[in-house]
């Protein structure tokens, strides 16, 4: 927001400023309150803050308030006496907008923003649908076997298709890559349904995201706000979540090793950071704290923002250098222990009593600990966070729409793409088999005819020879014909039944 000396001013304190160093940005943050503390306020001061250093933002837009960024503020009443109060316009504050380039799964209100199943993976793809332990080993199956095939997974329709092949073909899988269920192939082709139902054909398909387009300045060099709409989106909380932790999957893998920089690559912050892991399978955590710990070497931090420290697990709270702690209520036993963690997790300020202020704050007003410029917390302090320089609130539908027409990112992903893949390959091999089942029946129909034709020559010729003979031989001609004719009907019948299963002589 504001830099003085290569450093970025986010709140004040009672005698000094607060800064944030660029060179410890990627050391990871937290943004923790109650609702209407000033949570939105401080995630959209620090969004604009990073982009003034020239470091691009992710960022998603649960309620709307965010979007208002590319717009100059307006101050007015509170914010215009804050202002004044901390003394900003002497210290460079200048209202003004930030680039911005607008995002939507459902391609509405940005540009649409999408994968393909493969590059999601079995393992999120299992958190997605909500599978157990059994479903979730029955898809990695899925997928090891449309890749061993060299079967492309893009979009729901190759799932569903590769999900109905497998299950059909079990037995044809099971020495190869062990025991399908019948049970857990059903429940996963049912998950999938609702899926698709809550969208999933919007997110799945080609062209797929570049996660490199995140990572853009504008021609003044400052770092573009990325915001993903999400008020729909977070109706689906499960998809949400694994959604963001893609992303901050595909950034890893995508990003070489960097090292310490003078400032991140990416900052990325993940809103309503809960949901990421309510119900998460031990494995998955295992994989969060990994990608956690490990992206800040690829440049990027991230920035988790929640009603309360507790909602992160302690593995992935202890990295989380820089806090921004709004007020908490504190009106139960429970609410109580979790003001006194909170306070816990603080380096100690002697002149703050940090637990009896957690409920003190008020609006616009946080505890703030950043780490200094040797990577060591710095004391806690009571501060009143700078307001934005950019238009707090949602942005009209016209200013929406201009950016999007002259965005970059403008018709590069507007248009889906369906190529060649699992579902048009496993409907050829079925239309194949089907074909070679449709001749089999055909040839076996020949053949029974054929022997039909030939049952009925043989039993005219018995008839004629017997004509030669006079009465006497002939009854007795006729009744040693009738039991060969027999004979050689039950051979028939055995011959053909035998040819039907495989087993004729």
């Amino acid at each position: 927001m504001l830099n003085i000396d290569k450093k970025a001013l986010i709140g004040c304190a009672a005698e000094k400023d607060l800064f944030i160093f660029p060179q410890m940005a990627n050391r990871h943050g937290l943004i923790t309150g109650a609702t209407g503390t000033g949570k939105t306020v401080t995630l959209q001061n620090m969004a604009e803050t990073f982009s003034s250093m020239g470091v691009p933002v992710f960022m998603t837009d649960i309620k709307g308030d965010l979007s208002g960024i590319c717009n100059p503020g307006f101050p007015t009443g509170k914010v215009a006496e804050r202002i004044d109060a901390l003394a900003l316009r002497e210290k460079g504050y200048v209202n003004q907008g930030y680039p911005v380039c607008f995002w939507d799964v459902f391609g509405a209100m940005g540009h649409p923003l999408r994968t393909t199943i493969s590059d999601m993976g079995p393992l999120l793809l299992s958190r997605l649908l909500n599978l157990n332990e059994v479903q979730s080993g029955i898809m990695s199956l899925i997928f090891r076997i449309a890749d061993d095939a060299g079967l492309l997974l893009l979009d729901m329709k190759d799932l569903r298709k590769m999900t109905q092949h497998v299950g059909e073909n079990r037995a044809q899988y099971k020495n190869s890559y062990g025991n399908i269920s019948t049970a857990s192939v059903g429940a996963i082709q049912r998950a999938l349904l609702q899926l698709e139902d809550q969208g999933g054909n919007y997110f799945f398909g080609e062209p797929a995201f570049d996660i490199r387009d995140l990572m853009r300045t504008d021609a003044d060099g400052r770092g573009v706000v990325n915001i993903l709409t999400a008020d729909d989106l977070i109706n689906s909380p499960r998809t949400y979540s694994t959604l963001l932790l893609w992303m901050l999957s595909e950034l890893f893998e995508a990003l070489p090793e960097a090292g310490d920089l003078e400032k991140p690559r990416l900052v990325f912050f993940f809103d309503e950071a809960h949901m990421l892991f309510n119900d998460a399978p031990e494995v998955l955590l295992e994989k969060i704290e990994q990608v956690v710990r490990l992206i800040r070497s690829k440049g990027v931090g991230v920035y988790f923002v929640t009603q309360n420290p507790a909602d992160i697990p302690d593995s992935v709270l202890g990295q989380l250098g820089n806090r921004v702690q709004h007020a908490l209520r504190a009106f139960t036993p429970r609410e109580q222990k979790a003001v006194r963690v909170a306070a816990q997790s603080f380096r100690p300020n002697p002149a703050i009593d940090t637990a009896q202020a957690i409920t003190e704050l008020g609006v616009g007003e946080a505890l703030v600990s950043f780490l200094d410029d040797k990577g060591a917390p710095q004391i806690v302090e009571r501060a009143l966070i700078a307001p934005p320089q950019g238009q707090v609130g949602p942005v009209a539908p016209e200013r929406r729409a201009e950016i999007m027409r002259s965005s970059p990112m403008a018709g590069r992903y507007e248009q889906m793409v369906d190529r060649q893949s699992a579902f048009e390959v496993l409907t050829h091999y079925d239309m194949q088999q089907e074909q070679a089942r449709a001749l089999e029946q055909q040839r076996l129909e020949q053949e029974k005819a054929a022997r039909a034709a030939q049952r009925s020559s043989r039993s005219r010729s018995n008839d004629d020879f017997s004509d030669l003979f006079g009465s006497v031989a002939r009854q007795t001609t006729r009744s040693l014909g009738n039991t060969v004719g027999r004979e050689i009907g039950r051979s028939l019948i055995r011959g053909l039944l035998g040819s039907i299963f495989g087993g004729r002589r």
